[in-house]
Parts: C-alpha cells; structure tokens; sequence
C-alpha cells in the first residue's frame, strides 16, 4: 500500500470522532463538567487542524490525478501546459503536508498548551552567577514581550551586588510551555566580572526551571488544612509598604503519592500591597508545586523512553553557554551556536527554540514510525 493511502486511511478514522467530539462541546451535561468540557475542546481543536490538513490533501492528491489525465490525453497544448504546471505545484507541495500531516498525528504533550510556572535561580559562581540569574530574566521578559505573553514575578530574592539569587514568575498566554519547556536546565555564562579587577574571564552558571502551570482541577488541596500568616512586607514603596500586612506565607502538609513521605510546603509571596492577591498567587504556586512533584513520575518516564538530547528530563543538564568574549552563544543539545549575543540576551531567542522543536519533532517521528 502506497504511503498516502495509509496516511489516508489514518486520517478517514479521525473524521467520526471529529464530528462526535464536535457534537459533544455542545452538549450542556458536558459543558457542566469543566475538567472535561476542556479536555473536549482542547481534541476538537487538533481534530480541527487534522480535518483540515486532510481537506487540503485529497485536494492535492485529486490535483495530480487529474494534471496527469489531462497531460496523457488532452489535445490542446495550452490545457497541456496549464495542467503540468498544476502537477509541478502539486507534486511540491504533496510531501511538505506529509510531513505536516505526520507531526500532527503524533498526539501532542498534553503539557504544551499550559501556562507555565518560570523559575531561575543564580548557581555557582556567588554575586556573578546572581547578575547573571538577572540578565537571564531580563531576557525572558523582553522575549514574553514579544511573544505577547503577561509576565508576573510571584516571588524574588536580590543578590548583594544586583541580579537575583532567585526569582519566580508566572507566564501566561499561548502554548507557553510548550514553547518554555526547551529552557530548563543549567545555562552558563563565560565572561569578565565587573567585580574582577585582572580582566580574567570566568565561569558561572543559573539554573532555569520552566513548569506546566497546575489547573484548579488538577490537584487536590484541602484548603482548610492549609496555615496562613501574614506579615509586612519589606523593600520599596513608601509609607504603606511596612504599615499593612500584604505578604502571606502558607503551610501545607502534602502526603506525596510516588514516596509515601508527607512534607511541609512552604510558601511566601510578596508581590502586590493586597493580600487576597498574593493569597492567590501563593495558592497558583502550591498547586503547581504539588502538581510537578506527582508528574515528576510521569515526567522521569517520559525521559527514560525517549532518552533525546532535546528534553532530557534532566533539570541539572548543562544546555547552553552564553561567551561574552566572543560574542557568542551555543546551544549544547543541537549544536546550535551564534554569534549575536547582545540580540539574544534582549529576548531575539525564537530561532534557538525552533532548533529545538525541530530537533525534538524529528526525533518523535522516529520514534512512531509513521
């Protein structure tokens, strides 16, 4: 059988459960359950992309038949040229839908459409490594700026000399883990300290660690078992900020399900001068805290089937070295590497990304073998 039947014949398949699925998001029992009205909606969507891929490629498939039968039995040699153009046309664009058709039937991280929880924190190298944390930020900001994503910090700890020893945000917006998810890991920097007085260059790292944001319906938390205290909060901003007790911090005790072991979690937020706020923001991060723990499984799984260099699991693997010397940047799991350092630490990163995707996407056709 001829590979377009059998992308065919997978894609025919697909077209019941398109219309059942698209029958049920109307359905009002199923819009009253949430959990899986979202679920439902996220499948019609990619059933959505995969009806019109399918359209699209009949269309070509029926445009070469026909470019064919006209070449081999039409007179006229204007209808002749016309239809070997078209064939030409066809023929071009029949193995890039292929291939496109292919990725989108490998079912997608369920993870991907997430917002995500963005943590980066200074590592080894004291003051540099905490400027270096700061820099990283920044550059993930400008990048969120672009991308047209909200950028919100939760929670963060200042190093002496600037930069962060830590700091925590939220990012909202389209398939933001999905997109996220590739800068997780160690990021190191190779450059002259302003601290350094010899010109030596040196070396320190961060870390960044980019997790899928927790839905309400994904984690069960008893909320009365939690333990709040509210303080005031320090830094900045006038007469208020040391007068009204906004900063929250909460206790919970989480029995977590892959060890058995129950541990406190502790969590602080600072963020805004009104409490409700931050009550909230404490809570978005202690569901999506106990939500990582118990997909950590999950997580470790994944990695220990598809052992690619791309998304290793793996949240301490050294992935890109940053040389301000040289102007350069290289990205240790593709081999990715350019010289515009300045652009890139001012959030110009989509290219390396794409590298990566296009890294991971290939290694997942691979492995389904379509």
């Amino acid at each position: 059988m001829s590979d377009n039947n059998t992308l065919l014949e997978k894609l025919d398949t697909l077209v019941v459960r398109y219309e059942e699925v698209s029958t049920l998001i109307t359905d009002p029992a199923v819009i009253a359950d949430q959990k899986r009205y979202v679920k439902l909606t996220k499948e019609y969507k990619e059933l959505g992309d995969l009806m019109k891929a399918r359209k699209e490629y009949m269309q070509v498939l029926a445009g070469i038949d026909e470019a064919k039968d006209i070449i081999a039995n039409e007179n006229d040699p204007e209808m002749r040229d016309m239809a070997r153009e078209e064939l030409d046309h066809c023929e071009a664009r029949r193995p890039q839908l292929e291939e496109e058709i292919k990725l989108l039937l490998i079912p997608a991280d369920p993870q991907d459409s997430r917002n995500a929880i963005l943590e980066i924190r200074g590592g080894t190298g004291g003051d540099e490594a905490a400027l270096f944390a700061g820099d990283l930020f920044r550059m993930y900001s400008k990048y969120c700026e672009r991308k047209g994503w909200r950028l919100e910090v939760s929670s963060a700890n200042e190093g002496a000399a600037g930069g962060f020893k830590e700091i925590i945000c939220s990012v909202t917006g389209d398939n933001v883990y999905g997109t996220l998810k590739y800068e997780s890991g160690v990021h190191r920097v190779q450059r002259v300290p302003a601290t350094e007085t010899q010109g030596r260059v040196h070396t320190s790292a961060a870390s960044v660690a980019v997790l899928p944001e927790a839905e309400p319906f994904d984690v069960e938390i008893n909320e009365g078992e939690i333990k709040w205290d509210t303080f005031r909060s320090g830094g900045a901003g006038g007469q208020n900020v040391n007068k009204v007790e906004s900063g929250v911090r909460l206790r919970y005790n989480w029995k977590n399900p892959n060890t058995g072991v129950t541990e406190e979690i502790l969590i602080e937020c600072t963020e805004t001068r009104d409490q409700p706020k931050n009550k909230e923001r404490a809570l978005s991060r202690l569901r999506t805290f106990i939500y990582d723990k118990e997909h950590q499984k999950y997580i470790d799984d994944i990695a220990s089937k598809r052992k690619t260099m791309v998304s290793t699991g793996d949240r301490s693997a050294k992935i890109r070295t940053y040389n301000y010397p040289q102007g350069r940047i290289t990205d240790h799991r593709t081999g990715y590497t350019v010289y515009n350092l300045a652009a890139f630490m001012d959030g110009d990163i989509q290219d390396c990304i794409d590298h990566l995707i296009v890294a991971e996407n290939a290694e997942r056709l691979k492995e389904s073998e379509l």
